[in-house]
């Protein structure tokens, strides 16, 4: 397994930075050329190498004024976004495949053909991709992928700082770039130009890394993904409490930063009209910029990865297996809600918490099951019936109030083993499953209430015959 480390650069002059952003904005272009032609239909069964070879042939690749290597892998690397691309609309294509095939022969054939990239052959599956594959566009500019064999690192003292050689727009000549890190790149470089310094990103062997030297516990959790925390656990603990608090204070503070952003906008756009060009350049230099505002959400980005990956390495250090919820389908909610709290919600981070969930557990060599994650906040975990939720309470028949996280937690670890919902059972069937469950429960009711309402009569009519104390 390999995960994706950073290095920055110390500062750079301005002949350094100028070259740099020339040579990224070239093989921007590159980029550009690649979706604009392959970004479809048309692209679907070629390779970059394909591409490389019809390249060097016609004189593509003389239009963009760079060296050879550099614009062969930014063509490799835009090739393989355009796959990802193409692989993320094949995941709902294979649903409505599912939907649509009426027999298992039928069903087969076209997943078959949608693997082996043949589906452009096929009417249905050719429809379902142009529906769910959009064109693509390139906005990438500020990008250079070095190969491994293409830069050179040095320090000038013993175990001082590293300094990285990359090639420029020039053959023969190199720009050095200082770093802030003691440890040498290896591997293809990507290198982005950000906020007046280069960020150069590596990837290592998770092997490495001292996270994965830790061993995992032996139990058998379930943990729900939530908003206040990142995770509670089928133990009833909760772990990364300060998740809420951070999406909350950050969504609070966009929101009133926008709204004056917006304000100072209608201000420029006003003075623009009015021929006051001289104020409109001054607010818009000024006070419209980004730079702050990117460095202030990298920076949250970074606090949301630490708290989140913290509470999934505490699940871990206690579990062999964990059992979580399956959140990539998402479901309408019928609920409505206030515009504050459906503000709150759209950054909630459960893309982060899937990818530290797996990312963790392979590291560190536990096993990480998902399960279907319909009606699991709403059901009783002692009878496995439906029942009441009032905010973060559920109420059950027996008179047991449950936290609602805790529940879902035990319930997601009681789905592992349930025969009759599957991973990919659709809601509408889930909620079918457990109102039948439910109907079960009750019917084995009425003999235990009117056992209980007799003794409540009984003891009534006592207290009644009692006599009055004096």
């Amino acid at each position: 397994m390999k995960v994706t480390r950073i290095a920055y650069s110390r500062h750079l002059n301005a002949g350094k930075w100028a070259a740099l952003t020339e040579q990224a904005r070239r093989l921007g272009r590159v980029r550009s050329q690649v979706w604009q032609w392959y970004g479809s239909v048309a692209g679907a069964d070629l390779r970059d190498r394909q591409v490389r070879d019809q390249w060097l042939t016609d004189g593509t690749a003389d239009r963009f004024a760079v060296l050879a290597n550099p614009w062969k892998e930014t063509l490799r690397d835009a090739m393989a976004d355009i796959a990802a691309n193409r692989a993320s609309a094949k995941v709902e294509v294979r649903r409505a495949v599912g939907r649509h095939a009426a027999t298992e022969t039928e069903r087969k054939r076209l997943f078959t053909a949608l693997k082996a990239e043949k589906w452009t052959d096929d009417p249905y599956l050719s429809r379902q991709m142009r529906k769910h594959w959009p064109r693509g566009a390139n906005h990438t500019h500020n990008q250079i992928v070095v190969r491994a064999d293409q830069f050179r690192t040095f320090t000038l003292t013993d175990g001082g700082n590293v300094w990285l050689a990359v090639p420029s727009l020039e053959r023969g000549r190199r720009v050095a770039i200082p770093l802030n890190t003691t440890v040498s790149p290896t591997g293809t470089l990507r290198l982005i130009l950000r906020a007046g310094r280069v960020e150069v990103h590596y990837q290592i062997d998770a092997a490495d890394m001292p996270t994965s030297q830790r061993p995992c516990g032996e139990a058998t959790v379930g943990v729900d993904k939530g908003y206040t925390e990142v995770l509670t656990d089928s133990d009833g603990n909760h772990h990364g409490q300060n998740l809420g608090r951070l999406l909350t204070e950050q969504s609070d503070r966009l929101k009133e930063r926008n709204r004056r952003r917006a304000k100072l906008r209608s201000i420029a756009n006003n003075a623009a009209q009015r021929g006051n060009s001289a104020k409109a350049d001054r607010i818009h230099k000024h006070n419209l910029g980004t730079a702050k505002r990117d460095r202030q959400a990298a920076r949250w980005r970074a606090r949301v990865r630490t708290e989140t990956f913290t509470a999934v390495h505490a699940v871990v250090d206690k579990a062999g297996m964990v059992v979580a919820e399956d959140l990539t389908k998402t479901f309408a909610g019928r609920k409505k809600l206030s515009k504050n709290m459906n503000r709150r919600l759209a950054a909630w981070t459960k893309g982060v918490t899937a990818e530290a969930l797996q990312n963790v557990s392979e590291r560190r060599g536990s096993a990480l099951v998902l399960v279907n994650a319909a009606y699991t906040s709403q059901v009783d975990p002692d009878s496995g019936s439906l029942v009441v939720r009032r905010g973060d309470r559920l109420h059950c028949a027996s008179g047991v109030v449950w936290q609602a996280d805790h529940a879902a937690a035990v319930n997601i670890l009681y789905r592992h083993g349930d025969p009759d919902i599957a991973l990919h059972t659709p809601y509408k069937r889930v909620k079918q499953i457990l109102q039948e469950r439910t109907d079960r429960q009750r019917a084995r009711l009425p003999a235990q209430d009117s056992s209980r309402e007799q003794s409540t009569a009984e003891s009534e009519t006592s207290e009644l015959l009692r006599p009055a104390q004096v």
